[in-house]
């Protein structure tokens, strides 16, 4: 297991120095500047020189890219050009709270209305709550998130005023928009679930273990539930990433200061290492994240650990 791990690791830190030249030298690419270049053009020589020495833009490429490596491996990832004087570490720091808060209300209720409808639709199968369910995966699907983050706001908010419409006010504020992130989850989950618990219902040692005489309830958490998590396991890492890092539509639509909001507008004002930190910070916590992951699946199905040698 150790030996697994560090590999794993090995592969972790591989992933994010690829991530992060990347993304450098795709920076340097992008059009336009940091600064106001009307207002650059007014000052002296001198000082221009001095404004880009401050950021270690008077240096190479090769330079600059060799000094941020130094610089993220002693935890620093920079400094912020628009806001002035702020380290990008921070900021991230200052807004991944509501970003964390509404992301992970939308997994945890996401998941759990997903899981009870996955297993009410698939030991139902064909019923009328089979059907029912199926209608629910496929409208929260298929409806955006934004598209139902507007009726939330016009309906709860405006409407019947229960909850605040937008801004970070207090709690109830982050209500609504992790409503509007979980309904998506809820129809992926309930999807995923009915569909490996149908099969794992048609397994024989299913068959084996109700010929022995085991009870309902110990036979759907101890096989078949147990069996249908590994779909659910695959899919719910991708999505805790996107959405604890934040959500850009529905940050921007309820006005939350969370990581999404400040990732859309630190592209909007070209601030190279906001963007770089955002960046390598999303890298570093989904790779770590699919690392998780991969050890979850040995704690579901030992059969898994066994066979990638991990024990």
């Amino acid at each position: 297991m150790k030996r697994y791990i560090g590999i794993r690791i090995v592969y972790l830190l591989l992933t994010l120095f690829i991530i992060t030249t990347a993304t450098f030298f795709l920076m340097k690419e992008l059009p336009g500047t940091p600064f106001d270049e009307e207002k650059l053009q007014q000052l002296p020589q001198e000082q221009k020189q001095m404004i880009y020495a401050s950021y270690g833009l008077d240096k190479p490429v090769g330079v600059q890219y060799v000094n941020y490596l130094k610089n993220i491996v002693k935890g620093d990832l920079g400094t912020s050009f628009f806001y002035t004087g702020q380290h990008v570490k921070d900021i991230i720091m200052s807004r991944i709270g509501p970003s964390a808060l509404i992301g992970l209300q939308a997994v945890l209720l996401g998941l759990a209305i997903g899981m009870i409808l996955g297993i009410i639709a698939a030991y139902r199968h064909n019923s009328g709550w089979d059907y029912a369910t199926m209608i629910i995966a496929v409208l929260g699907v298929s409806v955006p998130n934004f598209v139902l983050a507007a009726l939330l706001q016009y309906f709860v908010g405006l409407k019947w005023g229960l909850l605040p419409v937008a801004f970070w006010e207090s709690y109830p504020s982050s209500i609504l928009p992790s409503i509007a992130l979980c309904v998506g989850v809820i129809a992926l989950i309930a999807r995923f679930v009915r569909t490996e618990m149908l099969e794992v219902l048609e397994q024989d040692y299913v068959t084996t273990a109700k010929a022995k005489g085991l009870g309902f309830a110990r036979i759907m958490f101890q096989h078949v539930i147990r069996n249908s998590l590994i779909s659910v396991i695959t899919i719910l890492g991708p999505i805790v990433v996107n959405l604890l890092t934040g959500s850009l539509v529905i940050e921007n639509i309820f006005g939350i200061p969370g990581i999404g909001s400040l990732f859309v507008d630190s592209i909007k004002m070209n601030d190279y290492s906001t963007i770089m930190g955002i960046t390598i910070f999303y890298s570093a916590f989904y790779v770590l994240v699919m690392l998780i992951v991969d050890l979850l699946y040995g704690l579901v199905d030992p059969r898994i650990r066994l066979a990638s040698g991990k024990e």
